[in-house]
């Protein structure tokens, strides 16, 4: 992932400079312009072919910035493709695993589901859950994503709120938790997510390790 970001930046450096280089040279053009009509009286004819060859190249310049919006486009639409199936692979690694990790941590969970859909047309009850941790008493809902933002963790919340109400319609009289897992993760989110009483989970080498809230874990 850090290969694809850095690739990514070198393509903007490339392009952006090309930009500046071009708007220079229409500078420079002006300026020698200008210096020569003033300094030796140049021929109206000879002026005219200088500024249509400076509206040349700003009409190129334009041209290549039509070029750089469809690029940088292009390059954002790869990029979410990108982040979205690399989700989808974390996903499959962290799921199978968090019933032993979490049982380490005294939750017995016994079934681990990935993606899966909650709908209720009736009380319009949508929503979606990464991965379900559940057994006869008590249930989880993990949210994971490539780059954990404090919106991604205030949407959790909302999930889980929709949960709740979602099983109180059905006579469901278990209690709800909520983790929250990220690739990238800063120490803003994190605090938040510890703050709003969910576990943490983060990547460490080829394996994941689980934080949890200082205080009591938050049930909904």
């Amino acid at each position: 992932m850090g290969k694809a970001k850095a690739q990514l930046t070198d393509s903007e450096d490339v392009i952006f400079k090309r930009i500046w280089a071009t708007m220079d040279l229409i500078s420079e053009r002006q300026k020698e312009t200008d210096r020569i009509v003033k300094e030796t009286n140049l021929s109206m004819k000879e002026a005219d072919r200088r500024m249509q060859e400076t509206d040349r190249i700003v009409k190129e310049t334009s041209l290549s910035l039509k070029d750089t919006d469809r690029l940088v486009k292009e390059i954002g639409k790869n990029l979410g493709e990108f982040t979205n199936n690399f989700g989808d692979v974390v996903e499959h690694m962290i799921a199978p695993n968090l019933l032993e990790k979490f049982q380490e941590m005294g939750y017995e969970f016994e079934e681990a589901s990935n993606k899966v859909k909650i709908r209720n047309k009736k009380n319009n009850i949508k929503f979606e859950i990464d991965v379900f941790l559940q057994n006869g008493d008590i249930a989880m809902l993990v949210e994971i994503k490539s780059n954990l933002l404090i919106t991604d963790i205030n949407d959790h919340i909302i999930r889980l709120e929709k949960m709740r109400k979602y099983a109180d319609l059905r006579g469901d009289k278990r209690h709800f938790l909520g983790a929250v897992a990220g690739i990238v993760v800063e120490d803003k989110e994190r605090e938040y997510a510890l703050k709003s009483g969910f576990f943490l989970i983060e990547p460490t080498g080829e394996n994941f390790f689980i934080t949890s809230p200082p205080d009591k874990p938050k049930e909904w």
